[in-house]
């Protein structure tokens, strides 16, 4: 429901989401970043695991979430709600709105926080260190000029890769 609203909330004030369009080389960009991110996370989850406090409890917690659905219906929320959802409204709105206010990089920077900020709620340390990594991955794209819909293709190619298909974990909980 959170991913419907703000999606829908972004698509009503944002005429950028509103045009957009998913073409070939939005797969292909889109692809190539979640890959990038995903090795990125790799090296991230053993330093969790190594270095932060409860890092492995936190990250069998993320995973967890795995359990509460069947995979076939988390992985289709993933692929058409909440990525595009979160991405229309983080970056289309959000950061749009910011580097309007504040120029490309501090818009980059304060929409990071901002992402990154709203999973303070779950007290997961590693959750939102991981949420400001992402963020900060995408909003750099974003800054950069690549289309919300590579974006977009990123985050939900993402999103099931690292959730459901490969996840950064080993042994029992994987």
């Amino acid at each position: 429901m959170t991913g419907l609203s703000l999606g829908s909330f972004a698509l009503a004030v944002s005429p950028e989401a509103r045009r957009l369009r998913i073409r070939g080389r939005d797969v292909a960009l889109g692809l190539a970043s979640a890959a990038t991110l995903y090795a990125t996370f790799q090296v991230g989850d053993r330093f969790a695991r190594r270095f932060v406090p409860g890092g492995e409890r936190q990250i069998r917690e993320i995973y967890a979430l795995r359990t509460l659905q069947p995979r076939a219906e988390i992985g289709g929320r993933l692929v058409a709600i909440i990525g595009p959802a979160e991405e229309i409204f983080w970056r289309g709105f959000v950061q749009a709105t910011l580097t309007r206010l504040l120029g490309r990089w501090r818009g980059a920077a304060a929409g990071t926080a901002a992402y990154g900020g709203v999973h303070l709620v779950t007290g997961n340390f590693t959750l939102i260190g991981a949420a400001g990594v992402a963020g900060a991955h995408w909003a750099a794209l974003y800054a950069l000029g690549a289309p919300l819909g590579a974006l977009i293709v990123s985050h939900a190619a993402w999103d099931v890769w690292i959730f459901l298909l490969r996840p950064t974990v080993s042994g029992d909980d994987g």
